[in-house]
């Protein structure tokens, strides 16, 4: 078994249907609703976010798999990297945050594929989206997710958060 949390953002183009397509691509588990965040890491001129946290199983997948389908549909998403902005706008972004195999919690220190995500336990956008679907949540190395929500400046920046709705449902075609 191999279960991943995915942190999926946009802030360029139809938003919403680029986070609908990712979905549809991961077969979830689980997918948070909609919430609008404003930029994330000092690249302040850009429009809002929208951010959802998914979770997904398959027994066939690794890490790397995972990995390797996020990029996939970042690419088909239409997005650009720019290494001098790391904080670019972006059509669609798709993290990993955690993957479990049937070890327990992956761990990597790759420069390619960090797990957990380094500054996840940071990040209101990550955290908070991920507690409404999981209130349960952990995440490896750092505690529960709802602990984390508690550090004064996660708390703060989860203020800056708007739900919106949801985007998906089990009975979504």
């Amino acid at each position: 078994m191999s279960r991943v949390v995915f942190s999926m953002g946009a802030n360029l183009g139809d938003r919403e249907a680029a986070l609908r397509t990712a979905i549809a691509a991961v077969a979830p588990a689980a997918v948070s609703d909609v919430y609008e965040t404003p930029p994330w890491g000092g690249d302040d001129d850009q429009p809002a976010y929208y951010n959802i946290a998914v979770i997904a199983d398959d027994p066939a997948r690794t890490a790397g798999d995972w990995l390797e389908l996020g990029q996939r549909l970042e690419a088909e998403a239409g997005r650009v990297r720019d290494p001098e902005r790391p904080y670019a706008p972006r059509t669609l972004d798709v993290d990993l945050i955690a993957v479990w195999d049937e070890s327990g919690a992956v761990r990597s220190e790759e420069p390619r594929l960090q797990l957990p995500h380094p500054l996840a336990h940071l990040r209101a956008f990550v955290l908070v989206p991920w507690f409404a679907v999981d209130r349960d949540a952990e995440l490896p190395g750092k505690g529960r997710v709802r602990d984390l929500l508690r550090d004064a400046t996660v708390a703060a920046d989860a203020r800056a958060l708007r739900r919106l709705h949801p985007i998906w449902s089990e009975h979504h075609e």
